[in-house]
């Protein structure tokens, strides 16, 4: 792997250490009000271990545990879950892998999940508000895979 340390570091800080100040800086203000609900956005590569980065899955792995571990600190004020995106069809994703590429990412998704669909940001974006509705308020420490399916096994993470 290519990756160096200080790269691995970095994408560890970024993915569990941020999320963790975030809580930290927010917890007290929940707590006194007696609510709150917090949602972290992992990957699905925390979930399975793929994807092209080693970094990534791990460090998307102990945010999901440090959720669970947030969960049960945290209760019964504030309720912790995440949400676990498999391939989401973004800008970023387009920009990084280039439009005939990304194209072939979103017609496999379309063709091989359960669902037919690749991911929008708005399905995320559902996910994590309904964390933190009142539909939710029986709720914590999960992780909601939001990936059409991809997770059962149908469906390759790179395009061929």
């Amino acid at each position: 792997d290519a990756l160096s340390g200080e790269d691995f570091q970095y994408i560890y800080a970024l993915n569990v250490v941020g999320p963790y100040q975030m809580v930290r800086a927010v917890a007290p203000a929940m707590k006194a009000a007696g609510m709150g609900a917090v949602v972290n956005v992992s990957s699905i590569a925390g979930v399975m271990g793929v994807g092209s980065s080693i970094a990534y899955a791990a460090s998307k792995g102990a945010l999901n545990t440090m959720t669970l571990s947030l969960a049960r600190a945290l209760a019964p004020e504030i309720r912790v879950n995440a949400v676990c995106p498999g391939f989401i069809g973004t800008r970023w994703f387009s920009d990084r892998l280039g439009p005939e590429t990304f194209a072939k990412m979103v017609a496999t998704q379309e063709k091989t999940t359960p669902l037919n669909r690749a991911g929008t940001p708005e399905d995320i974006a559902d996910a994590v508000v309904f964390f933190c509705t009142e539909g939710a308020r029986h709720i914590t420490g999960e992780t909601l895979i939001t990936d059409a399916g991809m997770h059962l096994g149908m469906a390759p993470l790179t395009a061929r």
